[in-house]
């Protein structure tokens, strides 16, 4: 079973072993900003002033995610920073407050999330963002779903125009909105 999250709110989850141990709290997300996946999470101690662990928790190792804990099987899921793929984590960019533009060009607004599906693959399924202009009658913050591939150029996210039709403010609607999108696309939708 899969669920959508933002990124954001894995962010102070504590990571709990088989054992009931807790070593460690999520400190953040780190993906493949070019295959739209899920690398692992960086790691602190725990507490709001805890400080920065130099290992992570790569998203292969994570049993599962719970409302309020993440779930491993023992401390030695832990792997150092150097276990992550240096392709997938180019300069650990980090896509927020990056223009998203569809690819006619029109500005959807800036990204203030990541829209995560996770479940036995997890994947990165949409942004939200700050609207722009061009959608401030849908609300202040609306959700774009994601082509199974994305499209990155420095400090703009392109997206398919297309992507605007399916575009929603409520997650809990947002899986079927992203399916939509994505059949649309396998079909030869632009």
């Amino acid at each position: 079973m899969s669920v959508l999250l933002r990124a954001s709110e894995l962010e102070g989850r504590s990571i709990v072993t088989f054992a009931g141990e807790s070593p460690a709290e999520v400190k953040d997300v780190i993906f493949d900003s070019l295959n739209g996946s899920l690398l692992g999470v960086t790691l602190r101690g725990h507490g709001l002033f805890s400080r920065h662990r130099k290992d992570i928790l790569p998203w292969s190792s994570i049993h599962s995610i719970g409302r309020d804990a993440v779930m491993i099987r023992d401390e030695d899921a832990f792997q150092g920073e150097d276990a992550l793929p240096a392709e997938g984590v180019p300069d650990k960019r980090n896509v927020l407050g990056n223009q998203v533009l569809t690819d006619s060009g029109t500005d959807v607004g800036r990204v203030v999330d990541v829209i995560i599906e996770a479940g036995a693959r997890a994947e990165i399924v949409g942004y939200e963002v700050e609207a722009s202009e061009a959608l401030a009658t849908r609300g202040e913050h609306v959700l774009i779903p994601l082509p199974d591939t994305i499209a990155v150029s420095g400090e703009h996210l392109i997206v398919p125009a297309g992507a605007l039709e399916f575009v929603g403010n409520d997650l809990s609607g947002f899986g079927a909105a992203v399916e939509a999108f994505r059949e649309k696309l396998r079909q030869g939708g632009r």
